[in-house]
C-alpha cells in the first residue's frame, strides 16, 4: 500500500480546491422536501457541466475516467469546502451507478449513467422488506416471467427518496421455490410504472425521506435485469460493498473537521478543563485518524481489485458508531442552549437526530459485525 500522492494527484487536488472555493456559496439545502429535490438536481447539474461529476466513471458515459484515488481526493476536498450534500442523488451516484458500471449491459450503461450524472434521474434502493431488513437473503418480493416482462408483487420498506425517484435498484425473487441467496435478480425498476404505490414514512424530525413501496403486478422489461436472471445476490453484494466502502468518504472527512471544531468549542467555552471531556475529545481525534488510515487502506484494495471487499464493513461499522459519538459530544458541549433549537435551526441537532439511523441503514451494526467475523476473521457462521 502506497498512501503518498503523486505530483499529478497533488495538482488535481489543487484544481478541486480552486473550483470548490469559487463555486461553493454556503447556501444550505432547503428543509422543504420539494425545494430540496430541486436544489439537489440543480447542484448535480452544475457539477456535471463543470466536469466534476463522476470523477472515476468512464468517459463514454459522462464521467472523467480518472482514478479512484482522484475520486477520493475530490471527496476529501468536497467535504473540506463544506459543499452541499448530494441529497436525493446519493443512491444513484454512490452505489447505483457504480453497480451498473461493474455489472450492467452496454445498453443499460449508455441509457442510465449519463442521466444519473446530470441529475436528471433520481434513484432509490429496493432491498429491505418488513420481514427482511438486515437479512437480505430472506426477501419475499417476487417476480414471475411473462413473455419479455417480469411481473412484480410484494413490498419494500425504508426506501429513501422513493416518493421522488424515477428508478429503483430492486432485488426480487425470480425463481419460484428458491430460498435464501439463490433465485434472486437485481432489476432496474421504473418507479412510475402502473401498480406501484409509495407510502411515505415521516421521520421523528417531521421530514419525509423514507417510504414503503408496494408492487401490484408491476411490469418490468426483462431487459432491465442487471447481471442476468438468478445472479441478484452477487450484484447486490457489489451494491452493498460500494455503499459501505466508498460511499461515505466525504462523511469521514466531515468527521475529521467536526472533531477539530469540537476541540475549539471546548477550548473557547472552558469545557476542555473537565478531564472527562478532554479525554473523550482526545479519544475522538485518535479514532478519526484511525478511520482515515483504514479508508486509505481500503481504497488501496479497491485500486487492486476494482471494488470494495468485506473490509468495507469495518469502515462502515466504525464510521457509523464514531459519528454517533461525535454528535453526542456536540450536544454535550452545546449545553442547555440545545433546548432552544428547533430541527433545522442548527446542523448539530439535525445531525444528532439523523445519526440514529447510521447504525441501521446499509446493514445494521450487528450485521456488519457478522460479516467481519465470518469473512475477515474466519469465524463460524452465527446461528
Amino acid at each position: 500500500m502506497d498512501i503518498r500522492f503523486s505530483p499529478e494527484e497533488q495538482h488535481f487536488r489543487a484544481e478541486c480546491r480552486d473550483w470548490l472555493h469559487d463555486n461553493v456559496t454556503g447556501q444550505r439545502r432547503p428543509m422543504d422536501a420539494a425545494a430540496a429535490i430541486d436544489f439537489d438536481k440543480a447542484w448535480q447539474r452544475r457539477l456535471f457541466d463543470a466536469g466534476w461529476a463522476g470523477i472515476n466513471w468512464p468517459k463514454e458515459y459522462g464521467g472523467r475516467g480518472l482514478s479512484i484515488v482522484q475520486q477520493v481526493i475530490w471527496l476529501e476536498e468536497y467535504a473540506r469546502a463544506h459543499a452541499p450534500w448530494i441529497g436525493a442523488n446519493f443512491v444513484g451516484i454512490n452505489h447505483g451507478g457504480p453497480t451498473l458500471i461493474l455489472n450492467a449491459s452496454e445498453a443499460q450503461k449508455e441509457y442510465h449513467l449519463p442521466r444519473i450524472l446530470r441529475g436528471e434521474a433520481i434513484w432509490c434502493q429496493g432491498f429491505s422488506e418488513p420481514g427482511a431488513g438486515s437479512d437480505l437473503a430472506g426477501i419475499r418480493t417476487h417476480a414471475r416471467i411473462e413473455g419479455n416482462e417480469l411481473v412484480v408483487n410484494g413490498t419494500k420498506i425504508w426506501t429513501s427518496f422513493a416518493h421522488v425517484a424515477d428508478w429503483q435498484e430492486l432485488v426480487v425473487r425470480t425463481e419460484e421455490g428458491s430460498q435464501r441467496h439463490k433465485g434472486l435478480s437485481w432489476v432496474i425498476c421504473p418507479m412510475h410504472a402502473p401498480g406501484i404505490e409509495v407510502r411515505p414514512i415521516r421521520k421523528m424530525s417531521g421530514q419525509v425521506e423514507f417510504a414503503q413501496v408496494f408492487y401490484d403486478d408491476v411490469r418490468v422489461p426483462l431487459d432491465n435485469v442487471v447481471g442476468g436472471l438468478g445472479n441478484g445476490w452477487k450484484v447486490a453484494m457489489s451494491t452493498l460493498s460500494f455503499e459501505r466502502g466508498t460511499g461515505f468518504i466525504a462523511d469521514q472527512v466531515k468527521q475529521s473537521q467536526e472533531v477539530e471544531e469540537l476541540l475549539e468549542r471546548a477550548r473557547s467555552s472552558g469545557a476542555i478543563k473537565d478531564e472527562r471531556i478532554a479525554e473523550q475529545l482526545i479519544q475522538l481525534r485518535a479514532e478519526v485518524a484511525a478511520l482515515r488510515a483504514m479508508t486509505y487502506r481500503n481504497i488501496s484494495e479497491v485500486v487492486r481489485t476494482g471494488q470494495p471487499g468485506p473490509e468495507a464493513s469495518v469502515i462502515r461499522l466504525f464510521a457509523s458508531e464514531l459519528g454517533q459519538r461525535l454528535e453526542r459530544m456536540a450536544l454535550l458541549l452545546a449545553g442547555e442552549e440545545v433546548l432552544d433549537f428547533r430541527y433545522g435551526d442548527d446542523d448539530l441537532v439535525a445531525d444528532y437526530l439523523r445519526g440514529f439511523a447510521a447504525t441501521i441503514a446499509g446493514g445494521t451494526a450487528q450485521i456488519q459485525r457478522d460479516i467481519i467475523a465470518e469473512r475477515l476473521l474466519g469465524l463460524p457462521k452465527s446461528r
